[in-house]
């Protein structure tokens, strides 16, 4: 796993960062999203489900796996519904100014968008006061993608 300590001086936004990334998108070492994990079975099965190789999209410059080929297809019907906010970095650390990895089983939907955190620890902070938190990460959002957007580019 790779560690990335940046400081984005103009934007005032620390970024640190488990794992690789492509931009805006959390992936794992291998380039995939949400390392590996269905995101559509977060909303049809209420669960984190491990996705297959066999079963793939490639969305907003990453790859995405899926459990089954129906849950490839209503990703692809509309990967805006189901990919997990703020790239998928840890929802938690996004409301802090900051982003870090995530740990697939540590989840929550509100409001129909799906939520990933870092640890157990950092999902209770962010369950603690949801609506106060995603305000806050909303907020801090495109400054910090605007600066692994750069990054990316660099």
């Amino acid at each position: 796993m790779v560690a990335v300590l940046v400081l984005f001086v103009g934007a005032g936004v620390l970024v640190w960062a488990s794992g690789n990334h492509e931009g805006r998108i959390n992936t794992d070492a291998a380039g995939v999203a949400i390392e590996g994990y269905d995101p559509v079975a977060y909303f049809t099965r209420g669960a984190p489900v491990a996705g297959s190789a066999d079963f793939t999209y490639d969305w907003d410059g990453v790859t995405w796996h899926f459990a089954s080929a129906e849950h490839r297809d209503r990703f692809i019907s509309d990967p805006e519904a189901y990919a997990p906010a703020y790239g998928g970095y840890c929802a938690w650390a996004v409301a802090e100014g900051k982003v870090a990895g995530i740990n697939p089983a540590m989840w929550h939907i509100e409001n129909g968008t799906l939520y990933l955190n870092y640890s157990a620890g950092t999902n209770r902070r962010f369950l603690s006061d949801v609506s106060g938190n995603t305000a806050r990460a909303d907020a801090n959002w495109p400054q910090i993608r605007s600066g692994l957007d750069a990054e990316a580019s660099e």
